[in-house]
């Protein structure tokens, strides 16, 4: 068994913005000649997630909504009054998605659904350059 931790950079308008990074990953797993093994994502920050959804127009609109109803931007976070920064939803928000998701791979794809992207999410209150953290264990072609 072999490790690599690699990263990428990605930019966000904030805002619960959702950007497909799955192509990303898969070529960091090819690009390393990695075979079969496991791929875990990570999300630097703590105003950001890792999870997986059909990325359609539809969910793209259903999931910044859900959030709306469980961590409205509109109410009062102590974390607001602490720091003045406006993004006390933020941070609830990243810490109920998760910042890193685990997703096995085996001939150099991932095992995902028809269906299934990896996201990121940027639930802060405004634009970002983000960093992804990608650690790919597993075995290497020949």
């Amino acid at each position: 068994m072999q490790l690599e931790t690699h990263s990428f950079q990605i930019k966000t308008r904030g805002n619960c913005d959702i950007i497909d990074i799955t192509g990303f990953v898969e070529n960091l797993i090819n690009e390393s000649n990695f075979v079969e093994g496991n791929v875990l994502v990570f999300a630097g920050g703590s105003t950001a997630g890792i999870t997986t959804i059909e990325y359609e127009p539809g969910l793209l609109k259903d999931y910044p909504a859900f959030f709306d109803k469980i961590a409205p931007v509109n109410i009062g976070y102590e974390h607001d009054n602490t720091w003045h920064d406006g993004n006390g939803h933020s941070h609830v928000r990243a810490a109920l998605q998760s910042a890193s998701l685990t997703v096995p791979f085996t001939n150099g794809n991932l095992l995902l659904g028809t269906w299934q992207q990896i996201i990121f999410v940027d639930f802060d209150n405004r634009s970002r350059n983000r960093e992804v953290i990608v650690q790919i264990t597993g075995m290497k072609n020949c």
